[in-house]
């Protein structure tokens, strides 16, 4: 049986693996693109989605409207918008349909994914692209302990943490100022 303190830690030196070769312009050019936008929406599917959801979360603490796709309370997309889809294939269907459709608003696109090149990543005006194994290759980037694209979602979260604390520092906001956009009724 695998010794649980070895294994996390072998987790863990892979999300650090890849975040390190996260390529800054794409990290700033996104940070850049979640201030300007009107609207943020986002939007994944599966684990990756939940992953998506927690930047999604700390983006409305920083003061972004941000709209997840799908919600009942979702607002119409425009040109002012943008819409981040996360997708470590850049293949998968829906979000795929989504971003399209988007385009087709006039919204902008951006895509966090794995895939150097896909179906997304070709309709998007920009990309952050994280190194991890993929639905579509095992071993894009290098090849993970883990199954399926479990570390794509692992560092998709830990990079959204990484961009909330960027824009935070671009937007000069100190951290007992987000407790104002922080849900109260808990």
């Amino acid at each position: 049986m695998l010794n649980c303190k070895d294994t996390a830690g072998q987790i863990v030196s892979e999300i650090v693996t890849v975040l390190k070769q996260a390529d800054q312009r794409e990290a700033e050019m996104l940070v850049r693109e979640l201030i300007a936008a009107e609207k943020v929406f986002i939007f994944a599917v599966g684990r990756v989605f939940l992953s998506l959801q927690c930047l999604g979360k700390r983006l409305g603490h920083m003061g972004i409207d941000c709209q997840v796709v799908g919600a009942v309370n979702e607002k119409p997309i425009g040109s002012k918008d943008l819409l981040l889809i996360a997708s470590g294939s850049g293949e998968s269907k829906l979000p795929a349909e989504i971003a399209r459709i988007a385009k087709s608003k006039g919204a902008k696109l951006g895509l966090i994914t794995s895939a150097k090149t896909s179906t997304i990543k070709s309709i998007s005006d920009f990309a952050v692209h994280l190194p991890c194994p993929t639905k579509t290759d095992a071993n894009a980037g290098f090849s993970s302990i883990q199954p399926m694209s479990a570390l794509f979602d692992q560092c998709l979260h830990v990079f959204g943490d990484a961009v909330a604390l960027m824009i935070q520092d671009a937007r000069g906001l100190k951290k007992e100022e987000l407790w104002r956009y922080h849900a109260n009724l808990e």
